[in-house]
């Protein structure tokens, strides 16, 4: 969530952040479509120097950036179902560090499209930057709910990393942000920047560690050792397969959600792992590695239900027409099942 900078870095704000914002604006006022947004944010991030540079000769002043914020909001208000053009006024809002005014039209999002992942961290981040950046209470459950639609998506984990980082919870800090970095483009700035708040994280777990250590003494640290070896060995391995009759409504780049729920009660994933139909067959492995929150692992559960979804929309959440097989109620620990893919969801 961007924030107004300190006096002397405000004229570089406004030059590069104004100078995004400004361009996507004026080009989703004037011709509708987003494009231009996500070239100009692309380009900029690419190459921040390069846009620096056109920002010193951009013609626009942060009053005229306000005067186009302000057509855009109108044009919104009067429409009412733009989800996207609501969110490009929460993102102009939210680079004006007006925190406040971006959650409102997140939310206005938000209600369009319920079941979007995106939409639900923007809400949440915005939100918190209204709270002085405090993340507890409903921004986190806004992020745990954007998991739940889409167990990869960046921003949401990103800002469940910094939650349960902020929270002293170093270990689910390290696992969210790790996910970003296995995720992100290898070498990407988004991968290192994911990467050292995991080395920070397992830096803090491991002080955490020896000061428990050094209270409760060798025989504490035995417990937590066993503790630790039993929840690394909670888990569940085999391969998912397509059935060959169903394989002609399966593209390859198809996401493929391959999941470990309760037995009985809760339908949350207790794992879960992403992969494409393009790999199948596929081995898997389920284990408290890919937990969708700490403590709700697959070592908290003594029977789990282990599924594969072929998700047409890419989200988590199942959708009529997607392709989905389950196993019966099996054993933390089990080996060798064999999940098929072979029914479509009504």
């Amino acid at each position: 969530m961007a924030s107004a900078p300190a006096s002397a870095g405000r004229g570089l704000w406004i030059g590069v952040g104004a100078f995004v914002v400004a361009i996507a604006t004026a080009g989703y006022l004037y011709t509708g479509k987003p494009e231009a947004q996500a070239q100009i944010v692309a380009a900029n991030a690419a190459a921040s120097a390069a846009a620096t540079a056109a920002a010193a000769s951009a013609p626009f002043t942060e009053t005229q950036l306000l005067e186009l914020i302000d057509k855009l909001k109108a044009r919104l208000q009067a429409q009412g179902d733009d989800s996207t053009g609501w969110t490009m006024l929460g993102r102009s809002y939210a680079v004006l560090g007006r925190a406040a005014d971006a959650q409102a039209a997140f939310e206005r999002a938000l209600k369009l499209k319920p079941n979007d992942a995106g939409a639900h961290a923007d809400v949440a981040d915005a939100m918190a930057a209204a709270r002085g950046g405090k993340l507890e209470g409903e921004p986190l459950r806004l992020v745990q709910r954007a998991l739940q639609i889409d167990p990869d998506h960046l921003k949401s984990l990103a800002i469940a990393g910094t939650a349960a980082f902020d929270a002293g919870d170093f270990a689910a800090a390290a696992r969210h942000w790790g996910r970003i970095a296995t995720l992100a483009s290898a070498g990407s700035e988004t991968a290192q920047r994911a990467q050292a708040g995991v080395d920070e994280a397992q830096r803090r777990a491991g002080l955490a560690s020896q000061t428990a250590a050094a209270t409760a003494g060798g025989a504490a640290v035995a417990s937590a050792s066993a503790s630790t070896n039993a929840a690394a060995a909670a888990s569940v391995s085999g391969t998912v397969s397509l059935a060959p009759a169903l394989r002609a409504q399966a593209a390859p780049d198809d996401t493929v959600f391959i999941f470990a729920r309760a037995a009985s009660g809760s339908r949350m994933p207790l794992a879960i792992l992403r992969r494409q139909v393009k790999e199948l067959p596929v081995s898997f492995t389920l284990d408290d590695r890919l937990a969708m929150a700490a403590g709700a692992g697959i070592s908290s559960q003594s029977q789990v239900v282990v599924g594969a979804r072929i998700s047409k929309s890419g989200q988590a959440m199942p959708q009529p027409g997607d392709l989905e097989g389950l196993s019966a109620a099996v054993a933390v620990g089990s080996r060798g099942l064999q999940i098929e893919i072979s029914r479509g969801l009504p």
